[in-house]
């Protein structure tokens, strides 16, 4: 039996010799029990429940969309249910858990990026012993970034600090066997996963240009990540959970078309054109620095979206173009 911390952060070798047994695993017989959880399997579930809402389907299996719960199902040789019930284990709200279910949330949580960095080593580990990704996806984005959460600058302290406050309060109105402190740290970290998934996914989306300017950077082979940002149409502090996780409510910005969109100088309307604010068309046609940012070019006429892309939702553009666009003050710059 692993001690707590062996359980809570398995080494590589210990998580190749899990993986090798997850995969040598067969189909239960009628009547036969179901395995212990891994510690791998554990953390999986942890880091799957930062997507899913798994009190939705309390009772019920997830439907087939509310990855990566089947696939995780599927390769651990386990019902649906048994992965949404270890999701609970994990954040107290359901009892009888493993051994050491609370004691890997709360190691997990307690130190920022901890989480995200055992994920990869987990995932590397897989990948080593054969399980590729069609069998385990990487459905947090992490590998391309070894780690490192994208979108984060649109996540301002603000806004993650109320969400969490209202959420925090209602989940500690149900029995639950974690305390405020971590309860409040599970749910950040949610948030903060949950918007790297939005931005990576934004970011492929638009194949990883701006879609005002088309600016795409590129240093020795290497993308420059911070060169583009990923930021909801509909700000992530006026969406439902469902519209900060929706990639049709995200565009691909370099950071100074981003701030202009943010801010109300620059819109979009349903059939995909660009607007200006009337005051910065006029500064761009007699000051060069204004050109740079609000002319044409650089700016196009239209969104620049690649064949095949999930076009922005017209209900997000309708609701940039209302709250935003026609409410930002003339004087506003970017």
């Amino acid at each position: 039996m692993p001690t707590a911390a062996e359980y809570c952060e398995p080494t590589p070798q210990a998580a190749r010799d899990q993986w090798r047994a997850i995969a040598a695993r067969t189909a239960l017989a009628p009547g036969e029990r179901q395995v212990v959880f891994t510690s791998v399997e554990t953390i999986m579930c942890l880091a799957a429940s930062m997507l899913v809402e798994h009190r939705t389907y309390r009772g019920s299996p997830p439907p087939r969309e509310a990855n990566p719960v089947p696939l995780l199902a599927a390769l651990f040789h386990r019902g649906e249910r048994s992965i949404v019930a270890k999701m609970g284990n994990l954040d107290g709200s359901l009892a009888h858990g493993g051994r050491y279910d609370l004691d890997v949330t709360r190691h997990l949580l307690g130190t920022p990026g901890l989480l995200t960095h055992v994920y990869c080593v987990l995932l590397g580990a897989a990948r080593e012993v054969g399980i590729d990704r069609d069998a385990l996806p990487d459905f947090l984005g992490l590998e391309a970034t070894a780690g490192d959460l994208l979108g984060q600058e649109e996540l301002g302290e603000t806004e993650v600090e109320t969400v969490v406050q209202a959420e925090s309060h209602h989940m500690l109105t149900q029995p639950s066997e974690l305390e405020a402190l971590f309860t409040e740290r599970l749910l950040v970290a949610k948030a903060r996963v949950g918007q790297h998934v939005f931005a990576d996914s934004v970011i492929r989306n638009h194949q990883h240009r701006c879609v005002f300017c088309g600016l795409s950077v590129t240093a020795e082979g290497v993308r420059a990540r911070r060169m583009l940002v990923a930021s909801h149409i509909k700000p992530w502090r006026d969406s439902t959970s469902r519209e900060r996780l929706d990639t049709a409510n995200g565009l691909t910005a370099c950071p100074t078309h981003d701030v202009a969109f943010d801010t109300g100088l620059i819109t979009v309307n349903g059939g995909m054109h660009i607007h200006v604010k009337p005051e910065q068309e006029r500064a761009a046609r007699k000051d060069p620095a204004a050109a740079a940012v609000f002319g044409r070019p650089p700016l196009l006429d239209r969104l620049l979206l690649p064949a095949g892309a999930k076009q922005p939702g017209t209900a997000y553009l309708s609701w940039h173009h209302q709250h935003v666009y026609r409410t930002a003050p003339a004087s506003t710059t970017a």
